[in-house]
């Protein structure tokens, strides 16, 4: 029987360029988008689907992040609740594995032990946590492992003599930071960038997937042969934002999710 982990992995290694991973925010702007826009970004081609918990402090998002963690929070969502949409998504067809990004406090808060048990019993396949420290994550990576969920690891521009060692104990898939801010869209990457990419990509082990600032054609463009794919997060909920009054309206919601599909299928196609 296929384990958790080896969903995301698998899915991670057999996926062409660009391996796409999609991060929406759960219960942005309600529950029930969250859940159709999962469906709609496998139907558009996601091979992952990361799953970020509204948090009031979140030191590593931008401005569209943090307006939409604030939308979500508005609606009642708490780490529990969002965990109760995964098995929702599955029951209504959604087959990629769901990777749990979280910050630290709210686990601590719940509980490391009934987090890790909680996300596995709601079908979630990982859990990326971008605030605690590879030197401090030894021992949680080793529970979710042995429960079945591919603790993801990030490196960054500042992980210098790291990067090895991060890269080769990464799970899954290793996330790799294009550089150094807050999440956010660009225009374009400093070269800088690319040689740190390449440095990650000839240590990994695992697929290779960038994020922060990933929004439009051009970028995924300029990245093939520096990676195995890409991560894009604003940029969509960016345009979640832009459709949030029709997207909770049920009348709309539809189109208003046809467009988002649009949106992204006119930044990974090739």
């Amino acid at each position: 029987m296929k384990t958790l982990r080896d969903n995301v992995q698998v899915a991670a290694k057999k996926a062409s360029y660009p391996l796409f991973i999609p991060f929406i925010m759960a219960g942005d702007p309600d529950k029930e988008t969250t859940i159709q826009l999962a469906l709609a970004l496998e139907e558009q081609g996601a091979h992952i689907l990361e799953l970020g918990i509204p948090y009031s402090d979140p030191l590593a998002d931008g401005p569209v992040l943090q307006r939409s963690a604030e939308r979500a929070r508005g609606q009642g969502i708490t780490l529990e609740k969002s965990l109760t949409l995964i098995p929702e998504m599955r029951k209504r067809g959604l087959t990629i594995p769901v990777v749990i990004f979280t910050y630290y406090n709210p686990i601590l808060q719940f509980g490391e032990d009934r987090f890790i048990n909680c996300a596995k019993e709601s079908g979630a396949d990982g859990v990326l946590v971008p605030d605690l420290p590879f030197e401090e994550s030894q021992e949680f990576a080793k529970n979710a492992k042995e429960n079945g969920l591919s603790f993801i690891s990030l490196v960054a521009p500042t992980s210098k003599h790291r990067i090895e060692k991060i890269a080769k104990e990464a799970q899954g898939f290793l996330y790799c930071v294009s550089s150094l801010g807050v999440t956010g869209t660009r225009e374009n990457f400093p070269p800088e960038a690319f040689s740190f990419i390449k440095q990650v990509k000839k240590h990994a082990e695992v697929p290779v997937a960038v994020g922060f600032g990933i929004s439009k054609k051009e970028h995924v463009k300029d990245l093939q042969g520096s990676c195995d794919g890409v991560i894009i997060g604003s940029a969509i909920m960016k345009e979640v934002e832009k459709h949030k009054d029709r997207l909770k309206k049920e009348s709309e919601r539809e189109e208003a999710i046809n467009s988002l599909k649009e949106f992204v299928a006119g930044i990974i196609s090739s």
